[in-house]
């Protein structure tokens, strides 16, 4: 092979690479302070509106509703020894698959232990006269679980944006239901509660978390 010949076909082997260029990824863009604020704002205004919901809707609606649907504690418990779909004439369920039964309740219970140390904090009450509690009340401010909001007919999903604002809403409720509490200083056990409040059960044999609306020490 000459040597004009096999000069051209190293430059046409080193063409391609010298078309080649590397091209840096570019960084992931992150979010500025500005966006960052806007975000938190907005949810600090989604916490502000269903807090304001719930403070709008608690006497004119809330209230009346838990006193004219609350259940005898002592009828609720029989009835749901058989299982919570045993005492659905007591209940409702929202229309989402798979929701759980909850329960309005009222009765009145002797206090056999309390936690209000705990920002869980909490009360166990005996409603039946075995010495056992039977009941716990939560006392907050951090309350569990969404069954004031499910409890309450009035309240859909799709009246709501999405699902976290009516997941805030819930909290909301539950946040009402805290600051709406007056207990007296000092221990309660072996004073006498009464109550009225939600509570919700998913299978039989579970015990009764009550997220209570009133309570008065006796």
């Amino acid at each position: 092979m000459s040597r004009t010949k096999m000069t051209a076909l190293c430059l046409l082997a080193l063409m391609p690479l010298a078309a080649c260029k590397i091209v840096k990824n570019p960084d992931p863009v992150q979010p500025s302070a500005e966006g960052q604020g806007q975000a938190a704002q907005t949810a600090g205004s989604d916490e502000a509106r269903m807090a304001a919901r719930a403070a709008e809707l608690w006497n004119p609606k809330i209230m009346p509703y838990i006193a004219e649907k609350a259940t005898d504690i002592a009828t609720l418990r029989a009835a749901l020894k058989d299982g919570p779909d045993a005492a659905a004439s007591y209940g409702f369920r929202p229309a989402a698959e798979g929701s759980p039964w909850n329960f309005i309740a009222k009765g009145e219970g002797k206090v056999v232990a309390e936690d209000r140390k705990s920002r869980a904090a909490k009360l166990e009450l005996d409603t039946d006269g075995d010495g056992a509690g039977d009941v716990t009340v939560q006392l907050g401010p951090v309350m569990k679980g969404t069954t004031l909001r499910d409890s309450l007919n009035f309240l859909v999903f799709t009246d709501y944006r999405d699902q976290i604002e009516f997941a805030k809403l819930a909290r909301a409720l539950n946040d009402h239901a805290h600051a709406a509490l007056s207990l007296p200083e000092g221990d309660l056990t072996g004073g006498n509660v009464a109550f009225s409040g939600a509570f919700t059960i998913r299978t039989k044999g579970e015990a009764i978390l009550l997220t209570p609306v009133t309570l008065e020490v006796k």
